[in-house]
């Protein structure tokens, strides 16, 4: 049996008939070649212009520190040495006394010897007085009743 595929009939040829035009290969390359002359063009001109209204200052000198610091606020350049030192300065705050507000009468406390007083007195419950919360009784919890 034979089959006829769709655009296999040729005439006895074993190429195409058709030359490639030489004149459109030779226009494509043109453009090719200008389309690049245009962009390096165009770069060296918006780098000249670039270079002329933006001036990056004298050069870095190896040996000494010439530029000026730039404005506040700057990046940390030791931020894991930064975190320390809060972290201690918190840990002194937490662990010693002091004033919060004097002319208030208000201080603080290290921790540990709050949680000594809260378990000493007990907690604090709301819309009772000290004499009827009762020494060490805890408050009862959200939706419990109390006996």
């Amino acid at each position: 049996m034979s089959e006829v595929v769709k655009g296999s009939e040729h005439h006895g040829r074993g190429y195409e008939d058709s030359d490639v035009s030489v004149g459109r290969l030779l226009g494509f390359a043109a453009g090719v070649v200008a389309l690049v002359v245009l962009g390096v063009l165009g770069s060296a001109a918006v780098f000249h212009f670039f270079v002329r209204h933006q001036p990056l200052g004298p050069p870095a000198s190896p040996f000494e520190d010439v530029r000026p610091m730039p404005p506040e606020p700057r990046l940390q350049t030791t931020a894991p040495l930064d975190l320390k030192r809060f972290r201690d300065d918190q840990e002194k705050i937490l662990q010693s006394y002091g004033w919060v507000d004097s002319q208030a009468g208000i201080v603080r406390i290290p921790v540990e010897r709050a949680v000594d007083l809260l378990l000493q007195k007990g907690y604090p419950v709301r819309g009772s007085s000290p004499a009827e919360s009762g020494k060490g009784k805890l408050p009862a919890a959200a939706g419990e009743e109390r006996k």
